[in-house]
């Protein structure tokens, strides 16, 4: 198993990052919330997952060894496989998930594209307590971060300029519509990435 990648990143994508390693360029899919903070030219290290297929084999990438081990426990449910599992977590950071699965919030689950109803409940069923709580519970929630900044590095990172990224950010999110939470990251920049439309600024 490859369990980390670090080198120079080579490339940035809408879904994963190219980091060189050796002189080879590995590919390795991604949360937005992962790619987020990395940067053409920059160095970068990665917890992974290598998923081994008949007819490929598929590097995911993460931003911890949390994030890796919870992708790899959501694919124990039946129907989950490697696309869902980061999709879950494009949507969900790692807690968020924990509190979804420890609360059975269906309806949290059902946010992320491609699980139903059914699908909520069978996550919840079979993967019980196999997350761990989450790390706020039984504690007093901190204030929340603003993550708005996060959403712009990510969209200057996949080529626009930091003006455009910041009148996208600003025109999903006004100023006065409150902070931008972890958890929101993911969807803040897809509808960014709707609103500038493929150019680039």
């Amino acid at each position: 198993m490859i369990a980390s990648l670090s080198g120079r990143v080579v490339d940035v994508r809408l879904d994963g990052v190219v980091i060189e390693v050796g002189g080879v360029g590995l590919l390795a899919h991604a949360t937005p919330a992962t790619l987020a903070g990395l940067r053409r030219g920059a160095e970068a290290r990665l917890a992974t997952s290598l998923v081994v297929r008949e007819d490929a084999l598929t590097l995911y990438g993460f931003a911890d060894a949390d994030e890796r081990d919870v992708f790899e426990a959501v694919q124990t449910v039946s129907g989950v496989g490697p696309r869902l599992a980061l999709a879950m977590l494009a949507v969900h950071p790692p807690d968020a998930l924990r509190r979804a699965v420890a609360t059975e919030d269906l309806a949290a689950l059902q946010r992320v594209p491609g699980i139903g109803r059914k699908g909520a409940q069978r996550i919840v069923l079979e993967l019980g307590d196999r997350l761990g709580p989450p790390a706020s519970a039984g504690g007093e929630s901190a204030p929340a971060e603003d993550r708005r900044a996060t959403v712009v590095e990510a969209l200057v990172g996949l080529g626009w300029a930091t003006r455009a990224a910041e009148d996208a950010v600003r025109a999903v999110v006004p100023d006065d519509a409150g902070p931008v939470s972890a958890d929101d990251v993911p969807l803040v920049l897809r509808s960014a990435l709707r609103t500038l439309g493929g150019g680039r600024g």
